[in-house]
């Protein structure tokens, strides 16, 4: 009867055997499939956020020159205050709206001249200024995070 035994014994320690390589083959595929989606889902969020910047990106750049005349605009002597204070009012509220969508205002005068900020439409020599230092301001510039949405155009000392 031990020789019995033996043999059932062995033969119960093949069937697990095989089984038991069939359930490590399946977790291994439940674990490479459970790790190409996760990186599917942050590839899939990374272009979601690219494209929404680029979209948000598109349609201000087509209503920055709005911005510009109302800047212009409060910048005109005028007699009747009121509508001068309506006009800030809807400026303000502008740059309100593009500061809460991440939009920020390039910095420019004082600042050394960078080519992926800055478009110099002038220079001039000035031995008070730096090298490459802007010393004027054509046209506001903006960008949302590191993308670029419009260049300055400024004016460069030496």
């Amino acid at each position: 009867m031990a020789e019995n035994e033996k043999k059932e014994e062995l033969e119960e320690n093949m069937e697990v055997d095989p089984k038991q390589q069939e359930l490590d083959e399946l977790t291994d595929r439940y674990k490479r499939v459970l790790a190409e989606f996760e990186n599917h889902k942050k590839r899939s969020q990374k272009e979601r956020d690219s494209l929404y910047n680029t979209i948000l990106a598109d349609i201000i750049e087509n209503m920055l020159p709005i911005m510009d005349n109302l800047e212009n605009a409060v910048k005109v002597e005028t007699k009747d205050e009121e509508f001068k204070k309506g006009i800030e009012l809807v400026l303000k509220q502008f740059q309100d709206t593009l500061k809460a969508k991440g939009v920020e205002e390039i910095k420019t005068v004082g600042e050394t001249f960078d080519p992926e900020l800055h478009e110099a439409v002038s220079s001039i020599q000035d031995k008070e200024k730096g090298e490459k230092e802007i010393v004027q301001e054509y046209r506001k510039g903006y960008r949302i995070g590191t993308k670029v949405i419009r260049h300055s155009m400024v004016v460069v000392a030496n």
